[in-house]
């Protein structure tokens, strides 16, 4: 049986970020909830030891939560399981034409939703992850079917 805290089925995401230099980043969360509505605020707990939590910590830029969707399967091992800091995610989503622009941001394609994030503040800090709270921006809906994390175990990435 699984574990308590893999027994979820939560949407699965990837948080883009950028660099001092305006380098983009994207990487894989499942961490993440909306903890307020007025105002709109979002909760996403990221891994110490990542790119993504470089970024976070050292630019003052707005982010994209972007809710994957089930066509973006096939960048989960990309962005999720190989790190930012020794390989380059954008090369490889532009060769796969897995890119587009939105609100002046290159964003994948096929998501299911965007949030553009602001003001990001490190709540708590753990052993193992950062908890980084963000006030929404602007946002942007599409019909594509939210990729969930069975569908991840489901098609043997995880666990």
């Amino acid at each position: 049986m699984k574990r308590p805290w893999n027994r979820t089925n939560s949407n699965v995401y990837s948080l883009l970020t950028h660099n001092l230099k305006g380098e983009t980043n994207m990487n894989i969360c499942t961490y993440v909830s909306v903890v307020n509505m007025n105002p709109r605020l979002y909760a996403v707990s990221i891994d110490y030891n990542t790119l993504t939590y470089k970024n976070l910590i050292s630019s003052s830029g707005n982010v994209v939560l972007q809710c994957l969707g089930k066509k973006n399967i096939s960048v989960i091992r990309s962005l999720g399981k190989k790190s930012g800091l020794v390989f380059d995610k954008m090369v490889y989503l532009k060769k796969n034409q897995l890119i587009t622009s939105w609100n002046n941001f290159i964003v994948l394609k096929d998501v299911a939703f965007l949030v553009e994030l602001k003001d990001p503040k490190i709540i708590h800090e753990m052993s193992d992850h950062a908890l980084f709270l963000f006030s929404v921006k602007s946002y942007k809906n599409s019909n594509n079917e939210i990729l969930v994390f069975n569908d991840l175990i489901e098609k043997k990435i995880i666990l």
